[in-house]
């Protein structure tokens, strides 16, 4: 799973950060970005801005996209987990 965030929807509510605190970050600007090993990801438009989501975290990261109230939060599948998915 991946994960990245449209800046230009985000409302800096930082829903997310309780959500998944080990894949979200909050910088100066109020806006949250995805992180991965601690390290914000911010190439506005590329790919640059897509995190690796570890699969303790995946659960985490749903939850935040569901409860973000600016619907900002992306997540791709990989395809085997979309062929998993598909199968259940």
């Amino acid at each position: 799973m991946r994960v990245w965030i449209d800046q230009d929807l985000c409302t800096g509510d930082g829903l997310c950060l309780d959500h998944a605190p080990d894949v979200f970050v909050q910088l100066e600007d109020g806006i949250a970005y995805v992180a991965e090993d601690g390290m914000a990801l911010h190439d506005p438009g590329g790919s640059g801005s897509v995190a690796s989501v570890p699969a303790r975290a995946e659960q985490s990261v749903i939850d935040a996209a569901l409860a973000c109230p600016g619907e900002c939060i992306f997540i791709e599948m990989d395809h085997a987990e979309a062929r998993r998915a598909d199968a259940a």
